[in-house]
């Protein structure tokens, strides 16, 4: 019974987002600013050139938020989802 306990009591100190965090990290060069996006406009749309890693010399689409600029280094946490693209407001018309 004690033994039961003490694994629960461990499990209840770990913090709940450790596991996650735990792997590699890449570095990536942020190459140009593409647009701002989210709700109130505060994230920023990069393209950015992965350095390291299994998709070593990849451009990706990706979102950070915070203040950013062109050569700027990232570390992400990984490099297979890229962010969709930020549609324009005039889809069709006279503007197109």
């Amino acid at each position: 019974m004690a033994k039961q306990q003490k694994i629960q009591e461990a499990k209840q100190s770990r913090a709940k987002g450790t596991d996650k965090i735990s792997g590699t990290v890449t570095p990536a060069l942020v190459q140009e600013i593409i647009g701002r996006t989210g709700f109130r406009g505060e994230i920023t749309q990069i393209k950015c050139l992965v350095m390291e890693g299994r998709d070593k010399g990849r451009i990706m689409r990706r979102n950070v938020r915070g203040p950013v600029r062109i050569g700027d280094y990232l570390t992400l946490r990984e490099t297979e989802i890229e962010a969709r693209r930020i549609k324009s407001k005039v889809t069709k018309g006279a503007y197109t």
